[in-house]
């Protein structure tokens, strides 16, 4: 141990000394992008509704329309440095192109024979960063000498300690949604779709991919202890899905198509609960049209990834808390695929429309599990994720701007909350499909999908689309579907189709039966899926005494729960009743899992319960802050930060 951390501290320090000035370390590298090609260039949308309040961008000015990067990870320094060659496209006489930045240090912005621009970095703001505006006269391609801050929010450095083989360093990063400005610098807008290429150098032996094609897979000798590793994404996509991970992992195949990137320790858990990969991908075909991606890999990050899975093209970014070994969480994998189509095929061109990728992506991903697993499990999903809305309506009000879809202008770019994005945005596509039947909405989705491929959209676009291509005009009919009331007003509409309440029928007689006489059912709770366990947790009245809750763990052993969904649950509500034994479990869980979903709700259980909650949070937040990415920082430092 002792050596790798030495061996890594001389390594930096080598690029520390070359990389900022001109991102090369270790031996003459060809830093010169190749000659500009027709490339695929994808629109800019003009109306109000795609402007993007959450970028300084000025698209319809000068934009960006290819990124090429050159770059060395410097793990010692916590930063990556080199440059970045942008293709810009601009309007008759503009002179000045706009881009996003956070917190990087610029040295130098030159034309391609190496004269330098004027630039300015503007003062900015807490959201969005600082603007780096640059005039670039004749220059149809601009080069950036930079590199990011320690404090990049999009990237993690792990440390060898934090990863599961504890003999190297680790990089990940994630870019959703307006984060990628921290470590590249472009126009970071979602309705701003680019095309880009990249050179990354990674000390040996790190192996390192990203959301593109990987053109040298093992990368090539780059001198002094480093390798290169050259990628290309033809398609135009949003900026934030430019991903990159690097680290001691390794490749399996899992189908003609797909395979798992992982670190070893992981690789054969990993690649058992993703056996079904490939046929997922044959069932999205089957329902939606052709993958249009090339490969479908996915990389099984370590713990402190802030997201259940991030859907980077090409190569799906995911937590190891899906891990169940019974492949009962894998529907994480069917949502990620599912926003090969919806969200990275068609993007919403601002985050007020987030609903566009993840309501629409959830709809899929539903459609992909019962293609898969059958109707039943389908069922039982579709009534947790109408819980969830339903919990939505009762925090927010149903009344609430909130629970609109669409969201206006200087709306929250994370997404507002999940059981309205997520959540009734699929109530809304599913009970489109139940009023016009399956086969008509199966037919107009696939054509939305085909009709606006590697294209941003907005609410209005998606509504005139469904006028007229699935409503035809018919009067009576968008009468019954209501299809404005569900994308601009609040709350849901009367036409609401509800899950079948029979989907938990027997979980829900057992969670009747435990209500009224607190009889458990041990022997049935075995052999329950994840699904029912959660809806039977769900249905745990929220007010327990310590002995109703040891109980409770005794009969059905919580405490020692695997999974990392159902031994979430059972934390929170041990927590919210300030059940005592359930605290060093809680420690332990928040000590090695990063990701938000899990972290923050237990953060914000323990501060409420008031002095005693506090007390243990502040105790763990004070050991755990540093191991979690800056996304659940960020959200856990506004829940520590609230008045007891």
């Amino acid at each position: 141990m002792y050596w790798a951390k030495r061996l890594w501290v001389g390594l930096g320090a080598l690029c520390a000394a070359g990389c900022a000035a001109n991102g090369t370390t270790g031996g003459a590298v060809n830093t010169v992008p190749p000659p500009v090609t027709a490339r695929e260039v994808a629109p800019i949308l003009t109306g109000a509704d795609a402007v993007d309040t959450a970028s300084f961008a000025q698209p319809l000015e000068a934009r960006v329309t290819h990124v090429a990067l050159d770059l060395a990870l410097d793990f010692a320094q916590k930063r990556v440095a080199g440059t970045a060659t942008l293709d810009i496209v601009a309007a008759p006489g503009a002179q000045q192109i706009i881009l996003d930045s956070r917190n990087l240090s610029i040295a130098s912005v030159t034309d391609m024979a190496g004269h330098a621009l004027p630039f300015e970095i503007g003062t900015g703001d807490a959201l969005r960063g600082q603007p780096i505006s640059v005039r670039f006269g004749d220059a149809r391609r601009i080069r950036i000498t930079y590199h990011s801050g320690a404090d990049a929010e999009a990237l993690q450095w792990l440390t060898p300690e934090q990863t599961a083989g504890r003999q190297h360093p680790y990089l990940f990063s994630q870019g959703q949604s307006i984060l990628n400005r921290s470590w590249i610098p472009t126009q970071d807008s979602p309705g701003i779709r680019q095309t880009w290429e990249a050179v990354i150098r990674a000390p040996e032996p790190l192996k390192v991919v990203m959301s593109g094609d990987r053109l040298t897979p093992d990368g090539v000798p780059a001198g002094a202890g480093w390798r290169s590793y050259r990628f290309r994404m033809d398609h135009p996509v949003a900026p934030y899905l430019i991903a990159i991970a690097a680290g001691d992992i390794a490749f399996r195949p899992l189908g003609a198509r797909t395979g798992v990137w992982t670190e070893p320790a992981m690789m054969d858990r990993a690649a058992a609960e993703l056996a079904d990969t490939e046929a997922m991908v044959e069932a999205a075909e089957r329902l939606y049209g052709p993958y249009r991606w090339g490969r479908y890999d996915v990389i099984v990050l370590p713990p402190s990834f802030p997201y259940g899975g991030m859907e980077n093209p090409t190569l799906t970014f995911l937590t190891p808390t899906f891990i169940a070994g019974d492949k009962s969480l894998n529907g994480l994998i069917a949502h990620e695929l599912a926003h090969s189509w919806s969200g990275n095929l068609v993007t919403n061109a601002v985050w007020g429309d987030g609903w566009l990728n993840e309501g629409v992506t959830s709809y899929f991903e539903n459609r992909i599990m019962e293609a898969l697993y059958g109707p039943h499990r389908a069922g039982q999903e579709e009534a947790l994720s109408f819980a969830e809305t339903e919990n939505a309506l009762q925090e927010l009000g149903a009344t609430n701007d909130a629970t609109r879809l669409h969201q206006p202008p200087n709306s929250d770019s994370d997404g507002g909350s999940s059981g309205i994005t997520y959540d009734k945005g699929a109530t809304f596509l599913r009970t489109m499909e139940r009023l016009v039947g399956r086969a008509r909405f199966d037919a107009w989705l696939r054509q939305w999908f085909d009709n606006h491929a590697f294209q941003p959209a907005t609410s209005a676009m998606f509504l005139a689309d469904m006028r007229q291509n699935l409503i035809h005009g018919d009067a009576a009919l968008e009468a019954r579907l209501m299809p404005e009331a569900w994308i601009y007003a609040p709350g849901l509409p009367a036409n609401v189709a509800r899950p079948d309440p029979a989907a938990f029928a027997a979980v829900d007689a057992a969670s009747h039966a435990y209500q009224t006489t607190g009889n458990i059912d041990a022997a049935a709770w075995r052999g329950w899926t994840t699904a029912e366990r959660l809806r039977f947790l769900s249905n745990v009245p929220e007010a327990r005494n310590a002995d109703q809750l040891a109980a409770l763990d005794q009969a059905l052993h919580l405490m020692d729960e695997g999974n990392a969904e159902v031994r979430f649950a059972w934390l929170n509500l041990a927590l919210a009743n300030r059940y005592q034994p359930a605290v060093p479990a809680a420690a332990e869980f928040l000590a090695t899992i990063g990701r938000r979903k899990f972290v923050a709700p237990l953060f914000r259980t323990l501060v409420d319960t008031g002095d005693w909650g506090r007390a243990i949070a502040s105790r763990i937040y004070a050991r755990t802050r540093a191991t979690y990415h800056p996304v659940t920082q960020a959200g856990v430092d506004r829940i520590m930060a609230t008045n007891p």
